[in-house]
């Protein structure tokens, strides 16, 4: 792989680094071991300014090119998931529970290799805005650090962020203009009727039948109600009810996953879902309550700036390795936050086979970090070049 020399010199030391993060994973805003991990290297590297405590423990750290220029931001997510790990590995969680499942160890790694090298060379204009995000998995940290005023403070003109794809050919990069991943909503339904025994459901007001009703009909809104070729998904994930095989419950609930790429059918698939309650709990003689919560939005990449991280790409590994035009997916990231307030792109790196993301038998492929960092590290050099 045609990586930076330079960086691939820091496999080993990277290797470390990515092993040590798996082996101590924390969760949504409480990365604070994470944090102090990640300070003490950019410390070790002599960037030049370091930002911590924002969005609670997230961190921009600055390194300052050889003549006046513009500002960049790169970004990599830093919490695990609460998975219990099962790869066997030496260097597996030592935490019960959680588990780097997503990779976010490696984008640190990538991140921390491309501020070694850059520390190094500055054979770039202008600063580069290393920024280390929390609360990917839940708690939208990207949402927070945005609100904490980092474009402003820190002048980022552009951003982008790389996530690492199991089951991808190593060492390949996709990415697409416009819409690349779904915007996130979830709905919580809350269902009560009148509880009582089993022999006697003419004396009861049954939320099962209610709740089965509900979810049925949420079925029908996307080939009914949404166009053909506007994707949707939803998704019901949870049901629960009940205590024992002779007894009507008197409450029910179920939750569902809501993703889609346009504000129009985000706003007519929220509108539908409320309306399907509404009438089957009026039909059914229950009582329903929907809290439904407004995720992240969708991941939509600028298109000039995606053509460029591209071209970025095809120069690290080589055309024949970059799908400028790649399919969009169903998944959901809060790194769309910060392309909403900067232009910039997203892009996804194979990382080879593999478990897949959140499973507990996932690990990311070390040999990925040096070419995750070559690609920061070119994008830097040529989105803000000395000459």
């Amino acid at each position: 792989m045609p990586v930076l020399n330079r960086i691939a010199s820091y496999a080993e030391e990277m290797k470390g680094w990515r092993r040590h993060l798996h082996q101590h994973p924390e969760l949504a805003f409480e990365c604070h071991e994470t944090a102090a991990f990640i300070v003490a290297r950019l410390r070790e590297m002599g960037v030049d300014e370091i930002h911590e405590g924002i969005a609670k423990t997230g961190i921009v750290a600055i390194i300052n090119g050889q003549v006046d220029g513009p500002t960049i931001g790169l970004r990599a997510d830093m919490d695990a998931l609460p998975i219990e790990e099962l790869t066997g590995a030496e260097h597996a969680s030592t935490v019960k529970g959680k588990m780097h499942a997503c990779g976010h160890d490696g984008h640190v790694t990538m991140l921390l290799g491309a501020a070694k090298y850059l520390a190094e060379t500055r054979r770039f204009s202008g600063r580069v805005a290393l920024i280390f995000q929390p609360a990917e998995e839940d708690g939208g940290g990207g949402q927070v650090m945005v609100q904490e005023g980092i474009m402003d403070r820190f002048g980022i003109g552009q951003v982008y962020g790389i996530h690492n794809a199991p089951n991808v050919a190593f060492g390949h990069f996709r990415t697409t203009p416009g819409a690349l991943m779904a915007s996130v909503d979830t709905a919580y339904v809350h269902i009560t009727g009148k509880g009582g025994h089993g022999a006697t459901p003419h004396e009861c007001v049954d939320p099962v039948v209610a709740l089965v009703g509900m979810v049925s009909a949420m079925q029908t809104i996307i080939p009914r109600n949404v166009h053909a070729l506007d994707e949707a998904v939803i998704s019901v994930t949870q049901i629960h009810t009940g205590t024992a095989s002779n007894i009507i419950p008197e409450e029910a609930m179920f939750c569902a996953t809501i993703r889609c790429f346009k504000p129009d059918v985000r706003a007519l698939l929220k509108k539908r879902f409320h309306e399907i309650v509404e009438g089957h709990a009026a039909a059914y003689g229950v009582t329903a309550r929907v809290d439904y919560d407004w995720g992240y939005p969708p991941t939509i990449n600028h298109e000039a700036e995606a053509e460029f991280a591209a071209e970025v790409a095809r120069e690290v590994v080589g055309p024949e390795a970059v799908d400028a035009h790649a399919g969009r997916e169903m998944g959901s990231e809060d790194f769309s936050y910060m392309l909403e307030a900067r232009p910039g792109a997203y892009l996804f790196m194979g990382i080879g086979p593999g478990a897949g993301l959140h499973h507990p038998a996932y690990d990311f492929n070390d040999e990925a970090a040096p070419v995750g960092a070559s690609f920061f590290a070119a994008l830097v050099e040529r989105a803000q070049p000395l000459a």
